[in-house]
């Protein structure tokens, strides 16, 4: 899922002490890049402020804690048994199977976007602007490859690499980051536009539609071309997206005061690759960056301040069911606070709840909370490995 547009270095917090950490079995040593044995079922990980607890994906049970200081940021890493933790200094792989932080890391000052599309896994490095590619079936052999490509000047970017093998890149400075450029296999560039302000996020749809946000609307690159959807307000940005390779629609947030602290939108984006058009549904409650997902079926999710999890109908942009996991909460004023936050595997939706220091398995189909887990710890992300 795509990130907040303040992100840049990662903010190290104080380490909270957990003194209730259960853990059901010991995790066997590991050499860096070697795999461990599986002791984790289908996990799904949760940081808290001083480490990862890995949980057993079906009990939500706490399989191992595995203490790590500093802000650390997680992310599917493309396969069925690792995820990419992004820490101060780079990012590093974590066998979630295996529950072992693994000394296999891409060093990268900022670390920042991790897109994975079209069998491919691409790490974006705020600091130096390096794009890194590797085929996510070959984590656990030993080092990854070197950067393939650096952006003329480091920025909060993100890259995406297609299946033909283009290469979409944000461009930018510290400064600012007007647009995208796109390079095919050799490096050559094929596409450009510096029409979108304050460049942030990106998200896949059907057909290998990439779409990126802007602070006035998005810009598609589609069968070659890039083209720029405008936001109906003069500030209408869009910077958090879900996509799925099932639905030519994109979900998107949306705000519309530049000059806020914090926005609590109420309104979401739809944005279709084939039309290029934007809709808008209004939800009547505020959500988060960390509230976006897609169902099984293509469906946009939305996890709202009310603590109900709105089910959206991309074509129709309907509201066509609200399932209650949570009571209300609001969002934090700094972005790396705890907040409910969504993770959507196949038919299921982890969602954590930081007020109880809970996390719940709500089975899609039916509407309904399948587990509850206890967590030591205040949950902040959650993420798990994308197939079991």
């Amino acid at each position: 899922m795509a990130r907040p547009i303040r992100y840049g270095a990662l903010t190290a917090v104080s380490v909270l002490a957990l003194t209730a950490c259960a853990t059901e079995q010991p995790a066997p040593q590991a050499q860096a890049g070697t795999p461990a044995a599986a002791v984790v079922a289908e996990p799904v990980a949760v940081t808290y402020d001083g480490g990862i607890l890995l949980l057993d994906g079906k009990t939500l049970k706490v399989a191992k804690d595995l203490p790590l200081s500093g802000f650390n940021r997680l992310n599917p890493a493309g396969n069925d048994r690792h995820l990419l933790v992004s820490t101060s200094t780079g990012f590093r792989v974590l066998d979630a199977v295996g529950a072992v932080l693994t000394d296999t890391e891409v060093k990268a000052p900022k670390p920042g976007h991790v897109v994975r599309h079209a069998g491919k896994t691409v790490l974006f490095a705020d600091g130096t602007g390096e794009v890194t590619v590797f085929d996510p079936k070959t984590l656990g052999g030993g080092a990854l490859p070197a950067p393939k490509h650096k952006t003329p000047e480091a920025h909060h970017g993100v890259a995406v690499e297609l299946a033909g093998g283009e290469l979409v890149t944000t461009i930018g400075n510290e400064d600012e980051r007007p647009g995208i450029v796109v390079l095919d296999k050799e490096k050559k560039e094929i596409a450009r536009n510096d029409q979108c302000p304050g460049v942030h996020g990106e998200a896949a749809a059907r057909g290998e539609a990439v779409v990126i946000g802007c602070e006035t609307g998005v810009l598609i690159y589609r069968n070659g071309a890039i083209t720029k959807v405008p936001s109906p307000d003069p500030y209408g940005r869009i910077g958090n997206q879900a996509g799925s390779d099932l639905s030519p629609i994109t979900l998107g947030d949306y705000k519309v005061d530049k000059a806020a602290e914090l926005e609590r939108p109420t309104r979401v984006s739809l944005i279709d690759t084939e039309k290029a058009t934007l809709k808008h549904v209004e939800l009547g409650v505020s959500y988060t960056f960390r509230s976006l997902a897609r169902g099984p079926q293509g469906e946009g999710l939305v996890l709202g301040t009310d603590g109900q999890l709105h089910v959206i109908d991309p074509v129709s942009g309907a509201v066509t069911r609200k399932i209650a996991v949570l009571g209300s909460w609001q969002e934090p004023l700094e972005w790396q606070s705890p907040r409910p936050a969504i993770f959507v595997r196949g038919g299921t939706a982890y969602v954590t709840d930081p007020g109880k220091k809970e996390i719940h398995a709500v089975d899609l189909a039916s509407g309904t909370k399948t587990t509850t887990g206890s967590l030591p710890g205040t949950p902040n992300e959650v993420s798990g490995v994308l197939a079991h």
